[in-house]
């Protein structure tokens, strides 16, 4: 399998209204295969969300490079950046960012209407996505309605509705008890073993990304080591692994 991403050095610095210069990234370099669900995990401060950030064209590097699909996102226009990110990454936040006045099937159509697809054509996929999600009871219901667990089914739909070439997810089962964001790990699992999806995750926790074919440790900006979970009965492996390299 070729790979969908590739990040080469990259480094990330911000500065602060006092003058100093915090550096996020200091020097990241990794592969992301086709196919791959890819967990990245880190204490608060050791740049796993703002490497996410990076791979989906949130934001740009202060060095290094960054090919997605193929396409040095690292230096295209912000207009490019915006249409590559619309088409080709689908993204997942904690927060589930829907709509409240849209219902479900609105919901997950909206990416593909803004970008012009024909009506007809975004129908047929939305329903066939709120199909594979498992919420087609719902598909008329407000998020209001709806638990946080299938708020983020939803989230996660929306995500596809373009076909993506990667799926980004921050902290996705954040908001959700133990239940419900098993759910969504064993339909991220789903989505790279039926559907060939590419999907990366930050997480913190270890009982979620066990479900992960790898895991990235980041500490202090840097790769700190690496972690081949052994399945969904490994949490407590993970668990030490990880202690072991952020210690």
């Amino acid at each position: 399998m070729h790979d969908v991403v590739t990040v080469s050095d990259l480094q990330k610095t911000y500065d602060t209204n006092n003058g100093e210069s915090i550096d996020a990234l200091r020097g990241v370099s990794l592969g992301v295969k086709s196919g791959e669900l890819l967990a990245i995990m880190g204490a608060s401060g050791s740049g796993k969300s703002t490497l996410l950030h990076l791979i989906g064209g949130l934001d740009q590097p202060s060095q290094g490079k960054i090919r997605v699909a193929g396409h040095d996102i690292a230096h295209l226009n912000d207009r490019d950046r915006t249409l590559f990110r619309r088409r080709s990454i689908g993204i997942v936040f904690q927060a589930y960012n829907l709509l409240p006045t849209l219902s479900a099937i609105e919901n997950i159509s909206l990416p593909a209407m803004l970008d012009g697809t024909e009506r007809n054509l975004v129908n047929s996929k939305a329903v066939e996505l709120i199909d594979l999600v498992d919420l087609r009871a719902r598909q008329h219901h407000r998020p209001q309605a709806m638990s946080g667990g299938e708020q983020q089914r939803i989230a996660i739909a929306r995500a596809l509705i373009n076909d993506p070439a990667i799926i980004l997810a921050d902290e996705p089962t954040g908001n959700l008890d133990t239940k419900h964001g098993e759910s969504i790990w064993r339909l991220f699992k789903q989505l790279t073993e039926e559907n060939a999806k590419t999907i990366i995750v930050v997480t913190h926790e270890p009982h979620g990304a066990c479900h992960a074919d790898r895991v990235i440790v980041l500490k202090d900006g840097l790769i700190a080591g690496e972690i081949k979970p052994g399945g969904a009965s490994h949490a407590a492996d993970v668990a030490t692994r990880y202690a072991q390299f952020v210690g």
